[in-house]
């Protein structure tokens, strides 16, 4: 089997597009096209359903698609494991995290990654939680830095990295404010306090606008427990993939909003923090495919972002 073509195969099934593989390979459309041609000669069935919107792998295309994968794994593996052993501190390695708060991390981890490992090529990805799943179960992905609660778990391997604390942010200017937070104030005069930020009963907000994340990120399921806890269905003015929108939404006096403790640290001036009596949480978490093998510098990227957690 030649290698080269086995990675090419795989891209047109990533890319499900000749033009968009060949493109990301940087080699020509018709050059990647008689590839493939030459392999489906040389299997006697055709290995993608081609149409003019894109291409998707046909039965046998999938048999084969699985088992590339699986050859590109274990030469990967074979590499990672010859380069730990020889002490090389080279390879590559791709790194998924989500947008926002995943990319500030991975701004300020980097460096002192590089520092450390100048030879090994780091290919980061922006992805939904879901999607680094996806590709790790794939072989696609070699770490995913998630946040996600231990139901939204898949079969793959997970290293906690911290715990991560949900709170209720409202505008400042919200009635409630003033009572609650003088209601904090006596608590930690008598020393009762059970956190930094006073506790609230998330009932009475019932009434209020929420600006909540969008249904398939792995906050919204935690956030809509915490609704269905509190006895109602919030009124939800819309729905957004950041949580920096969130926070100028309630800024602006527009709604409240439920994020986690991240975006609690360096709030904006005019929005008001406040527990739920549950304390929420979620983890975060290092994801890698299930007996997959984690080199020494995948190892280290890990403990950099442990550290940049705590």
């Amino acid at each position: 089997m030649d290698l080269k073509q086995i990675e090419y195969i795989v891209k047109i099934d990533d890319e499900h597009s000749i033009t968009r593989a060949a493109e990301k390979l940087f080699v020509t459309q018709s050059a990647l096209n008689q590839q493939l041609l030459r392999l489906e000669k040389e299997l006697g069935a055709p290995l993608f359903h081609r149409s003019k919107v894109d291409m998707r792998p046909t039965e046998i295309g999938q048999v084969y698609l699985d088992n590339a994968r699986e050859i590109l794994r274990i030469k990967q593996r074979t590499y990672n494991l010859i380069n730990d052993m020889t002490d090389a501190k080279k390879g590559r390695l791709s790194i998924g995290f989500t947008p926002g708060r995943g990319s500030e991390m991975f701004t300020h981890v980097y460096p002192a990654f590089h520092q450390a490992y100048p030879n090994v090529v780091v290919e980061p990805h922006e992805l939904s939680v879901h999607r680094q799943q996806q590709m790790i179960t794939q072989g696609n992905l070699d770490i995913g830095f998630q946040t996600l609660s231990e139901r939204q778990r898949n079969d793959s391997e997970y290293i906690k990295l911290g715990e991560e604390e949900i709170f209720l942010l409202v505008p400042s200017i919200h009635p409630a404010v003033e009572e609650l937070t003088a209601a904090q104030a006596a608590a930690d005069q008598q020393g009762q306090l059970t956190g930094p930020y006073p506790t609230v009963s998330l009932a009475r907000f019932q009434y209020e606008p929420f600006v909540l994340m969008y249904k398939e990120s792995t906050i919204r399921a935690i956030t809509d427990e915490i609704f269905r806890k509190s006895g109602f269905t919030p009124n939800v003015l819309f729905e957004t993939a950041s949580n920096n929108t969130v926070l100028s939404m309630i800024e602006a006096n527009l709604c409240c909003g439920v994020v986690p403790e991240h975006y609690v640290r360096r709030l904006p001036k005019g929005i008001s923090c406040f527990s739920f009596a549950s304390h929420p949480s979620w983890d975060i978490v290092a994801n890698y495919r299930k007996n997959g093998y984690l080199s020494e510098a995948a190892k280290y990227f890990i403990e950099l972002v442990r550290a940049f957690w705590a």
